[in-house]
């Protein structure tokens, strides 16, 4: 088959750029031994859109696809319902890598791009061991976090913390417990999920215009 050609349009070029993100969010989260890369399939020549530790494979933005990425999209497009691959490969340096190339879709339908994370095996594991250990353990947040089923279990469950913060506190007055309550809740970003304020006054058992009048007042 032969090197499938393109022409983005805008709406295409959008969707490509925002995937910049998530790749730059991968690359830190497994650290400098993975590589991430994104191709725009308008050129093939210059298809490295992006690429974060392109010191492992020692490339940069502008650099052409390679023959083994350009294989896996050929066959990519000739079977619609494989979207994504991975595979082992070796380097010039003979340096062992596990790739995983998720194909972009456009707004047409087509791949438009490749979305390739490069996770280089011959790395220390003491390296991965670092990468995954935070490096100052009293400079780290205590965080909990707890899935739930639903988001009004989130505004409960994060109502409840609320609560045990602020009754804890005793340099807070019975008469703005609520108030502390809904603030907390406020900066965690409950309010912006629906029948939120409703759900929040019921069990507060205050009502929803109170809530309303601490949100206001907060965002002043």
């Amino acid at each position: 088959m032969e090197s499938p050609t393109f022409s983005l349009s805008e709406q295409d070029k959008v969707l490509l750029n925002s995937f910049v993100t998530v790749a730059e969010g991968v690359a830190e989260f497994w650290g400098d031994f993975c590589e991430v890369v994104i191709h725009n399939l308008e050129n093939m020549d210059h298809s490295v859109m992006h690429i974060f530790n392109g010191h492992l494979s020692g490339r940069q933005v502008g650099a052409a696809i390679s023959e083994v990425t350009l294989s896996f999209l050929n066959r990519m497009m000739a079977e619609p319902n494989l979207n994504h691959l991975y595979y082992f490969a070796k380097n010039k340096r003979g340096e062992t890598f596990k790739s995983s190339i998720s194909a972009i879709v456009g707004e047409n339908g087509t791949i438009i791009g490749l979305f390739c994370i490069n996770l280089y095996l011959a790395s220390p594991i003491s390296a991965l061991i670092q990468c995954m250990t935070p490096e100052d353990n009293t400079k780290q947040e205590n965080i909990s976090e707890t899935f739930v089923e639903n988001t009004t279990e989130l505004m409960l469950h994060a109502l409840e913390e609320a609560k045990k913060t602020v009754y804890s506190n005793l340099s807070i007055s019975s008469s703005n417990k609520n108030k502390e309550i809904v603030s907390i809740l406020f900066q965690k970003g409950i309010f912006n999920l629906k029948d939120s304020v409703i759900t929040i006054a019921e069990h507060l058992g205050i009502s929803k215009n109170t809530v309303y009048m601490h949100i206001r007042n907060m965002n002043k």
